[in-house]
């Protein structure tokens, strides 16, 4: 139950048939059916990618990254970018013209969504506003873009390496996110020290093992409170012996509680 870009997608999703942006600022909401795959390309324009639900996965100027409903992928125009989710996803793209993307990250990366945008995002897409066309909806999308256009990026959730040490772990541990095999078990296996391990870690992911390994955690929980697991159930599957530290990982990463993400989807 891994959360690995798969190859071979069943549905290939169309690709938005606009050539020419019909506003500054446009949105497109669509609901992704499981394990689809956008073909690779690119836009006159910038895109913010908002997701609810699932994990989103794209590839973009040589990286692979990985979103989940907290997060958004800022692509600026011009860049090639393909993506991938492997649940059904509630999906939003704003569409923002270079002209008022001048603050806006240079690079493809992460922008943390705040609980503003969610809210605004969440009231267009009730309303079926593509583009704000009242004075009052118009305020709200330069109130979008303020909160969007933030420097406060990441580039990786989930960061992945090739390392030769490393490699295999993390494919194995994004494959079978509740394995309990220690940094030190793993250095016996691929003939190496718990410590070199442990630098390289540090130097190809940016973390720890055990925070890397937490963070894959966090991203299968998600996938099973959708499935309507209860928040006790999870935490037990993840391993721990009661609720509340579960409830406290899955906080720090998401800003909300497992039931209140769990009522979210709902």
């Amino acid at each position: 139950m891994g959360v690995l870009m798969r190859k071979s997608a069943k549905h290939l999703h169309p690709s938005l048939a606009i050539d020419e942006a019909p506003s500054d600022v446009f949105m497109n909401f669509e609901a992704f059916l499981s394990n689809t795959e956008t073909r690779l390309h690119s836009h006159p324009w910038g895109q913010v990618q908002l997701i609810s639900g699932g994990i989103l996965e794209m590839n973009a100027q040589d990286t692979r990254f990985l979103a989940p409903p907290h997060l958004a992928i800022w692509v600026p125009a011009g860049v090639e970018h393909t993506s991938f989710n492997r649940k059904p996803l509630s999906y939003c793209s704003i569409n923002i013209s270079p002209k008022l993307s001048s603050t806006f990250p240079a690079r493809t990366s992460l922008i943390k969504i705040t609980p503003i945008v969610s809210a605004i995002i969440d009231d267009f897409r009730q309303r079926e506003i593509n583009i704000a066309r009242s004075e009052a909806d118009k305020r709200l999308v330069r109130v979008l873009i303020d909160q969007l256009a933030t420097q406060d990026t990441q580039l990786h959730f989930l960061p992945s390496s090739e390392h030769k040490y490393l490699a295999p772990i993390l494919a194995f541990v994004e494959e079978n996110p509740v394995d309990e095999t220690s940094l030190a078990e793993w250095a016996q296996k691929v003939h190496t020290t718990e410590r070199t391990l442990a630098r390289h870690c540090q130097s190809e992911l940016g973390m720890s093992f055990t925070e890397w390994r937490l963070r894959v955690r966090y991203l299968y929980s998600m996938e099973l409170l959708r499935s309507g697991h209860a928040v006790k159930e999870v935490a037990f599957t993840l391993g721990y012996h009661q609720a509340s530290p579960f409830i406290a990982m899955f906080k720090k990463y998401s800003g909300l509680t497992p039931e209140q993400y769990k009522n979210k989807l709902l």
